[in-house]
């Protein structure tokens, strides 16, 4: 007898539909065979399935069974075929039939004794159930939240294999699960942590405002204990909530990455990533035999932080050039290339020299010139060029440390950074982003138009300090951006003064102006600046 079942495969974040055809042919013991391009985790669900069958009490004839995922040529990876292989089984031997099939979809992993355990990319499967028709989707306990996530598809949560048979012969009180989006997005709104309890650092504050009001880039530098860290970990606090469409599209990243957490099934606060300096380049760009996503896709739509930052390899820092530029990663393999959503904020944070006091009016820097050129050197000019503000963070006075007054909170600079994405929204609809940081060359061209004041200034700051071409284009971006805030139509030369100044530390730093990090006649054999 021939049974037929719905099932999915994973590639990338997106899910391909899969059919489990069984077969029963006659023999004189039970035999089982899988084929359809299965791998080493597939070819051995057949025992799993063979003995979860068995401690459910269900009888298995003495035939040979012979499973075909169909189609054929698409390679099959994972556990999750081990529920619809198991009730593609029981479909054969007649164990269920209380129900139409042909609207059902099944995913999930099978223990000996029939317990069914969770398994990734539930999200991606339902959504596509939902494009093919299939209405009825069972997962694991586990899962059940984020493939609710998707509406007009009724999710059914099964703990084990006979809650399914049960469920498919119309013996189960198992009901669908429901999932309040709304409830979901209200929950996510708090944070730990606010702006409020940031002493000093005012100039830190301000870019951390323009950086998250267009979407930039931003690189904080200062010594150690002068708040870079903390600083950066409240930045998600004064983003713009995420919309549903950015929820479900993050969500189904860390569904397949498998990294999902809590009973919510649906991310809808912003990410923020803090990847150790010890990573490797496929650790956050993403890779394996496998493909799966890395940092800069589960940082999508959020924050990716890398603190220390010449601290990682150079090399891991140069992969993240293409996901900066594009928005996406597409890792190649010979039998897939996946590509994977990398939509997202770079901060970043780092001590001006290996033992943070280079520059330092307060402490004595112990590095040589040497030492202070190859721990800069780290950072390539093409990844530095990509960053849209490289802020100078010092230390903090003791009188703005003992300051009981709290700081202007979150709240009051979400507000603005709110009511500016509303402008750059409107603006650049038409051009199908969303920011300023996204910008075209055709939106940079019509909406950063300077006057002759303001062309003065960026002609000087070009042709003095040495920045390229992708350089002065963020500073345009930048700008434009400190406009918004300000609710001017037009750029000013104040703006531009401003956004020019936020990249001043290329020539402090890194020598664009002709100048070396160890140059100079002061203390130590620095110039200070």
């Amino acid at each position: 007898m021939l049974f037929r079942v719905h099932s999915a495969a994973v590639f990338g974040i997106k899910a391909c539909p899969v059919f489990v055809e069984v077969d029963l042919s006659f023999g004189d013991k039970l035999s089982l065979m899988t084929v359809g391009l299965p791998d080493a985790a597939v070819r051995e669900s057949g025992q799993r399935v063979k003995s979860a069958l068995r401690n459910c009490g269900f009888a298995l004839p003495k035939q040979h069974i012979t499973i075909n995922l169909a189609p054929a040529d698409l390679r099959k990876e994972g556990s999750a075929f081990d529920l619809p292989m198991a009730v593609g089984i029981l479909g054969a031997t007649g164990c269920v039939r209380g129900r139409d099939f042909s609207s059902f979809l099944f995913m999930g992993e099978l223990s000996l004794d029939g317990a069914v355990r969770p398994v990734k990319g539930a999200l991606p499967v339902a959504a596509m159930a939902r494009e093919r028709g299939l209405r009825h989707l069972v997962v694991p306990e586990e899962n059940a939240s984020e493939a609710a996530v998707v509406e007009n598809v009724q999710v059914f949560p099964v703990r084990n294999l006979l809650e399914v048979a049960d469920l498919l012969n119309g013996k189960t009180p198992v009901q669908p699960i429901k999932v309040d989006h709304n409830r979901i997005f209200k929950e996510s709104v708090g944070y730990a942590v606010d702006f409020r309890e940031v002493r000093g650092q005012y100039q830190a504050r301000r870019a951390l405002e323009v950086a998250a009001a267009g979407g930039h880039n931003i690189v904080l530098i200062g010594p150690p204990g002068s708040g870079k860290t903390m600083l950066a970990r409240r930045l998600p606090t004064i983003l713009p909530p995420m919309n549903f469409d950015e929820a479900i599209e993050t969500t189904k990243i860390h569904s397949v990455a498998g990294v999902l957490s809590g009973k919510t099934g649906l991310i809808a606060a912003r990410p923020f990533r803090a990847p150790h300096h010890t990573i490797s380049d496929a650790g956050l760009i993403g890779g394996g035999v496998l493909p799966r996503p890395g940092e800069v896709s589960l940082a999508h739509n959020g924050v990716l932080f890398l603190d220390e930052l010449p601290e990682f390899q150079r090399r891991v820092l140069d992969v993240l050039r293409q996901p900066l530029e594009d928005g996406e990663v597409t890792i190649a393999r010979a039998s897939m290339s996946p590509t994977f959503p990398a939509r997202f904020m770079l901060a970043a944070a780092m001590n001006p020299c290996p033992c943070g006091h280079f520059g330092s009016p307060l402490h004595p820097c112990s590095c040589t010139p040497p030492l202070v050129q190859r721990y800069l050197g780290r950072i390539s000019g093409p990844l530095l060029d990509r960053i849209d503000l490289h802020i100078q963070v010092p230390a903090v006075p003791y009188k703005e440390l003992a300051v009981e007054t709290p700081a202007e909170d979150s709240a009051a600079i979400r507000e603005r950074v709110l009511n500016a994405r509303r402008i750059q929204e409107e603006r650049l609809k038409e051009f199908g982003v969303s920011s300023n940081a996204l910008m075209t060359s055709a939106a940079l061209r019509r909406f950063c138009r300077l006057d002759a004041e303001s062309e003065k200034k960026m002609e000087n700051a070009v042709s003095r300090l040495g920045f390229s071409a992708r350089a002065y284009d963020r500073i345009l971006r930048v700008s434009r951006t400190m406009a918004d805030l300000e609710k001017c139509e037009r750029i000013d030369a104040r703006h531009i003064a401003e956004a020019i100044q936020y990249r001043a530390l290329d020539g402090a730093y890194w020598g664009r102006n002709g100048h070396n990090a160890g140059g100079g006649t002061g203390k130590n054999g620095f110039e200070r600046r």
